[in-house]
């Protein structure tokens, strides 16, 4: 099958579009089909895989892993930006007259003029979470039943879409990982490793993580490791110079895994960050800021094996509750069947492709 992927941001970039795009990219690649990728050409190269083999040639038009990438210069981003990703894609619209499949991550909105030219070609939508740090809109709720209309099916990242965007999944997933084995888990020690890894956004409640730090009486000794990068840098390095938090910035890292496996606890709250930790045994404290975000870890089948709090007296209060061994193991059992094999099987599915 000639299979394209429409995405906003590929690999060599960070994130979780850019892995579940490139993981289950690589899989249908090694089945046998062709997978052509368009995404828009890396604007920030400090939050990219560095000097890996192959980024070069992934950060302009080329091939990784089998998959081929196709790049467009899409701007700035403003009101006509629409038209511009419009233009580029019409000089390669030959690309989607030979596909038997086109699969849009999120970017629907790129491919409604040839939605109309090629009416009988088969489409689809992966929704990739909520945008943003609010409530949804009626642009956005819009949007998500545009695409519904438009498309002969989706997989919906989470849970939450029908609650908030009116959105009928064909098939609902929560990320998926390479499963770990032989995983043991460790009780923390004298002095508790910290670990805050995601952007440094409001959304992601870094500010509010820190701040549940400043509650912990001085008996918990402890020392934070925060991988990430956003808007609030600056804030939060200056709350921990302030406040004498013990906490180290490393920026955006290629491999979190390293630090995960030295942590006795972290602070995520991402789908792919929570499944990523969970399954290497370690207890997760997740915060949410608005409903939207509650209902996104609530609306889950994993919400028992992690702390989900509002704010940071909630975040320090789960620290000191301790941690239980059975909750860890129960986490770890689920996350470990979500794999990316069976990601791609609900790609196939989705398409009527047998295996």
């Amino acid at each position: 099958m000639k299979i394209v992927f429409l995405t906003r941001r590929f690999w060599p970039e960070i994130g979780g579009v850019e892995k579940h795009t490139l993981e289950v990219g690589k899989r249908l690649v090694a089945r046998g089909h062709e997978l052509i990728v368009v995404t828009e050409t890396p604007k920030n190269q400090a939050s990219s895989n560095g000097n890996q083999s192959g980024v070069s040639s992934a950060r302009q038009t080329g091939k990784i892993l089998g998959i081929k990438i196709e790049r467009i210069e899409a701007g700035i981003e403003n009101w006509f930006k629409k038209f511009r990703v419009w233009k580029q894609l019409w000089g390669k619209k030959d690309i989607f007259k030979k596909a038997d499949i086109v699969h849009c991550h999120d970017v629907l909105f790129w491919y409604l003029p040839f939605r109309l030219i090629y009416p009988h070609k088969p489409v689809y939508v992966t929704f990739h979470g909520y945008e943003g740090n609010k409530i949804p809109g009626d642009k956005a709720i819009f949007s998500h039943k545009l695409a519904e209309i438009f498309t002969k099916g989706n997989i919906c990242i989470g849970n939450f879409y029908k609650k908030w965007y009116g959105t009928n999944a064909t098939t609902v997933s929560y990320g998926a990982i390479e499963p770990e084995k032989n995983v043991s888990f460790k009780m923390p020690g004298k002095v508790k490793k910290i670990l805050f890894a995601g952007r440094l956004e409001d959304e992601t409640g870094i500010m509010e993580y820190l701040r549940a730090l400043m509650l912990l009486p001085k008996r918990f000794k402890y020392s934070m490791d925060i991988l990430g990068d956003g808007s609030l840098l600056n804030e939060a390095k200056n709350f921990c110079k302030e406040n004498k938090i013990n906490a180290k910035f490393h920026g955006f890292v290629k491999n979190v895994d390293k630090y995960t496996k030295n942590a006795d606890y972290v602070f995520v709250s991402r789908y792919l960050g929570i499944l990523e930790t969970l399954v290497l045994k370690k207890p997760v404290f997740a915060v949410y800021n608005n409903k939207i975000k509650k209902d996104y870890l609530k609306m889950t089948p994993f919400k028992d094996f992690i702390f989900i709090e509002k704010n940071a007296e909630e975040i320090a209060h789960d620290l000191l509750k301790g941690i239980s061994k059975e909750k860890i193991e129960d986490g770890y059992k689920w996350a470990i069947k979500q794999t990316w094999d069976k990601m791609v099987e609900n790609y196939l599915s989705l398409w009527g492709i047998s295996s």
